[in-house]
C-alpha cells in the first residue's frame, strides 16, 4: 500500500510505491523507455517529440491505480518508491534523502544513530 512521504525532489507529500508496487510501475517505466528508443531511432525524432507521444501514459495510470494520485510526469516515477528514502528525521521528520543519510539535509538535523551496513 501506498505511503505518502515528503519528496525531496518534488518538494511536496506524494504516495510512495512498496517494492511490489514498484515492480509492476518500473515494467511500465522501462517499456516507456523502450518505446520511446525506438520511436527515435525509427523516425529520426528528437527527444522532445518522443516525449509528446506519451509513451508513459501507462505507467502514469498505473500509478494513479496504486495510489489514487494523480502524476502528470512519468519521470518522476522512478523516485516515488518507499525504499530509497530513509527514516524520518529526529527533528523535521521528514525522510532522510537515503537509507545511509547521516544528516537531514531539509533541516541540517544529524542523525543520531547510523543504520546497519
Amino acid at each position: 500500500m501506498a505511503k505518502t512521504l515528503y519528496c525531496w525532489r518534488c518538494k511536496r507529500n506524494v504516495p510512495m510505491l512498496d517494492e511490489h508496487e514498484w515492480t509492476e510501475v518500473a515494467t511500465l517505466l522501462s517499456t516507456m523507455m523502450s518505446r520511446t528508443q525506438e520511436f527515435r531511432r525509427s523516425t529520426g525524432a528528437s527527444l522532445a517529440e518522443a516525449l509528446g507521444q506519451r509513451f508513459g501514459d501507462d505507467a502514469l495510470a498505473r500509478y494513479q491505480q496504486l495510489t489514487g494520485a494523480r502524476e502528470s510526469n512519468p519521470d518522476n516515477l522512478w523516485h516515488h518508491r518507499t525504499s530509497l528514502f530513509g527514516p524520518p528525521c529526529e527533528a523535521c521528520e521528514k525522510p532522510l534523502r537515503t537509507p545511509r543519510a547521516t544528516y537531514c539535509a531539509e533541516c541540517g538535523f544529524a542523525r543520531s544513530e547510523l543504520p546497519p551496513k
